[in-house]
C-alpha cells in the first residue's frame, strides 16, 4: 500500500537514497533540504533515478531547519501535497560532520548551528507535522492502531566517539532521548491513535556518491571502497542505503507496536572488540 513520507536532508546521502527507493516502491515523498544546487539537480534527474514514476508522486521543497518559518512553510506545503495525511516523517537532516573542527577551536556559533539544526529543527519539524501525523479515534475503534510514524536518524556516534565530534555526537545522542520522550507523549489516547516514534542508528552507510557528483560521473555506491573496508564489517560489506530502507520499512509496517526504540544498522561494527595494533 502506498504511503506518504516527508524526508528532511533529502537532497544527498541517506535522505536522497531513501527518497529514491521509496518512490521506486510506489510511495509518495516530500523532499526537504537546504542545498539549492543539489535540489535543482534532483528536480531534473529524479525521473532518471526513478524511471516510470509519475512526477506527481514527489514534491521538492527548499528550506533550512534553522529557520522556523521555513519549517512552517514546508509543513503547510506537505499538508496540501498529502491531502492532510502524513504516514511517516523521517528526520534525517543534520549539521556538523565529524572531525572537522578541533574541540579547542569549536566556536559557540558552530555549536549553536549544530544544536539548532539537529535537535531544535527536528523538534520543530515534528511539531509542525503533528496535525497531519495524528489520526483521531472514531467511535467503535478497537485496539488496532491506525498508526503513523516518526523516525529520527541518529548515529552509532551517539554511542562511540571519535576526536573532535562533540557537536555531532551530542545531538545524535540527544535524538535518542527525544525519541523516547516523543514516543511517550504521542502514545495512544482516548482522542488519538498512537504515533510511533523510533530512532535508526546507522553505522558506515556509504552514500558519498548519492549526490550530483555521483550522478554526473556515473559512480556506484561501492566506488572508492576497499576490500579491508568491507572486511571490517561482520556482514562482509560496508552498508548501503538499502539497509536503512529495510529498517524504515520494518518500523513503518510494524502496526505501531514498536515505539520508543533504537535500531542499529551497522554490520555489527559496534559489537567488535578492538585491540591496539
Amino acid at each position: 500500500m502506498s504511503k506518504n513520507f516527508l524526508i528532511t536532508g533529502a537532497a544527498r546521502g541517506i535522505g536522497r537514497g531513501l527518497s529514491r527507493l521509496l518512490l521506486t516502491k510506489g510511495h509518495r515523498v516530500f523532499l526537504f533540504d537546504n542545498n539549492k544546487s543539489e535540489l535543482e539537480h534532483l528536480r531534473h534527474h529524479l525521473p532518471k533515478l526513478c524511471p516510470g514514476i509519475d512526477s506527481s508522486n514527489w514534491h521538492i521543497e527548499e528550506g533550512d531547519l534553522t529557520r522556523p518559518s521555513d519549517i512552517s512553510q514546508a509543513a503547510s506545503q506537505a499538508t496540501s501535497f498529502f491531502n492532510g495525511e502524513l504516514d511517516c516523517l523521517i528526520n534525517n537532516a543534520f549539521s556538523g560532520p565529524v572531525g572537522t573542527t578541533a574541540f579547542a577551536e569549536l566556536s559557540l556559533e558552530e555549536w549553536n548551528r549544530i544544536i539548532q539544526t539537529n535537535l531544535t529543527g527536528t523538534m520543530l519539524m515534528t511539531q509542525a507535522c503533528l496535525p497531519i501525523l495524528r489520526r483521531k479515534r472514531e467511535q467503535g475503534d478497537g485496539h488496532e492502531n491506525v498508526c503513523s510514524s516518526v523516525i529520527n536518524m541518529s548515529s552509532t556516534r551517539a554511542r562511540q566517539s571519535e576526536p573532535n565530534s562533540e557537536g555531532y555526537a551530542t545531538t545524535k545522542a540527544g535524538l535518542i532521548g527525544m525519541t523516547q520522550a516523543l514516543a511517550c507523549s504521542l502514545a495512544a489516547s482516548d482522542e488519538y491513535h498512537a504515533v510511533s516514534v523510533n530512532a535508526i542508528l546507522p553505522g558506515w552507510i556509504n552514500v558519498v556518491n548519492e549526490c550530483k557528483d555521483g550522478d554526473v560521473n556515473g559512480k556506484s555506491w561501492e566506488d572508492g571502497l576497499s576490500k579491508d573496508d568491507h572486511r571490517w564489517h561482520w556482514t562482509g560489506r560496508v552498508g548501503k542505503v538499502d539497509d536503512i530502507l529495510r529498517a524504515v520499512e520494518y518500523l513503518v509496517s510494524s502496526g505501531g507496536f514498536v515505539t520508543g526504540q533504537e535500531i542499529v544498522v551497522d554490520g555489527g561494527v559496534t559489537r567488535r572488540m578492538v585491540y591496539p595494533e
